[in-house]
């Protein structure tokens, strides 16, 4: 039986591994509203570092396109799409429904629409597949079919890959929930778990981060306390990880894609049925705080070690939201250098792995992709690049410079201050 022509719609760090990976088996066709995007693609080139070229040329049954007529004999599509949060800290829906606004108009009887966006529970079934009977005028469980199966993609990780996570599958009836299941086994070699509702699927989702979130959060503020006592946090985990059940987690600015925004999809849906969640926000304030904590820290320093602070010079290494990755999104380094030019510091950014035209426009700030050698009042560690332990800090430093290393990075003996 000839295999049904699958769509993905978005194709960042998400969407792009999803496309490639069934694009190996069957027809797919990778959309996405970026010209630039698919123009990239077409030429063998992945800016987010996910795909090789050779897994892109491999995947002999892929096409992609920006043209939406192209979608149209296609019968499952995958939505890939961001769910970021907006200046409120309020989910912001916009790229889903947009999403689901555009396949409306191509859907068809039959077809199934699967979503892997991060959203809260009820979101798939209350806001997306009305849109999409609305565009379409058909009726859902009807004429047409929904699933969801959340994304587990790890930006930069090459070890936990799309193929080797556990996938969580479901669909809005039981024979599509089993259609949904056997799709993503063709792929994912690791396994599938298939809940019994989307509502479950897209819960487990939001819990997933909320509960590392809520974890980070516990060990921020151990730092806070622990940097009060002069007392190392890293060596007191280290310390204490000796018990067989203490869970590994260590401080540090949380942003990106995920950790950073699915508690707030949780928290929202939450108050909206009249529940406060006291837990949840309390993590996420803890977290959101960090960036002028640290900032706060390092001019304490620079002003303890008789370094000026109005035009000091300071050295930022890293703006991603994390290590060996290019994705700037919700990076939380920039809540630090924000605090540090409302000090009147002068900063010099520097990150080999960022695009330097992607951190202008994001964040109007004017990238250095090599370390700049010149003599330093202060230098932050904000993101662990492989390329930062080539740094030769005696360069960049004299007697008074303030080392301040929030990832654990450097040698102990060569900073001031661990966060």
């Amino acid at each position: 039986m000839m295999k049904e022509k699958v769509g993905i719609i978005g194709l960042g760090y998400v969407g792009l591994p999803l496309a490639v990976a069934f694009g190996k088996l069957r027809e797919v066709v990778g959309f996405d509203i970026n010209e630039k995007r698919i123009k990239e693609l077409r030429a063998g080139i992945d800016h987010t570092l996910e795909v090789e070229k050779e897994d892109l040329v491999a995947a002999d049954k892929l096409e992609f396109t920006n043209d939406i007529g192209d979608l149209e004999d296609v019968s499952i599509y995958i939505v890939t799409v961001p769910t970021p949060i907006d200046n409120y800290k309020k989910p912001d829906l916009t790229p889903l429904i947009s999403a689901s606004t555009t396949l409306g108009k191509v859907l068809k009887k039959g077809d199934i629409v699967i979503y892997e966006s991060t959203v809260f529970p009820g979101c798939t079934e209350e806001i997306c597949v009305p849109v999409l009977e609305k565009e379409s005028g058909l009726t859902f469980n009807e004429d047409f079919f929904c699933g969801y199966s959340p994304e587990r993609i790890n930006p930069g990780d090459k070890v936990h890959r799309l193929e080797t996570i556990m996938k969580v599958t479901s669909g809005s009836t039981p024979e599509v929930a089993r259609k949904v299941d056997e799709l993503y086994k063709s792929v994912v070699t690791a396994g599938t778990h298939l809940a019994s509702s989307i509502k479950v699927a897209e819960a487990a989702k939001v819990i997933e981060n909320s509960q590392r979130d809520l974890n980070i959060a516990f060990v921020n503020e151990l730092a806070v306390i622990f940097g009060k006592m002069q007392i190392d946090t890293l060596e007191v985990l280290e310390a204490a990880g000796t018990k067989w059940n203490f869970l590994n987690f260590k401080p540090g600015l949380v942003g990106g894609h995920c950790i950073g925004v699915d508690p707030y999809y949780l928290t929202y849906k939450a108050e909206s049925i009249g529940h406060h969640p006291e837990v949840i926000l309390a993590g996420r304030r803890i977290n959101d705080y960090m960036g002028v904590h640290v900032a706060n820290e390092v001019i304490k320093l620079m002003a303890n070690n008789d370094n000026p602070i109005k035009n000091s010079r300071i050295l930022v290494l890293g703006i991603t939201f994390k290590e060996n990755c290019p994705d700037i999104r919700n990076s939380k380094v920039i809540d630090v250098i924000r605090e540090l030019e409302g000090f009147g510091a002068r900063l010099d950014v520097c990150d080999p792995m960022a695009d330097k035209e992607e951190v202008r426009h994001e964040y109007g700030i004017d990238l250095h992709t090599e370390v700049p050698e010149q003599e330093y009042n202060g230098i932050l560690l904000a993101v662990g690049h492989a390329a930062f332990k080539e740094l030769d800090l005696d360069k960049l430093t004299n007697e008074k410079t303030v080392i301040y290393d929030i990832k654990a990075f450097f040698d102990k003996d060569k900073v001031t201050r661990r966060l």
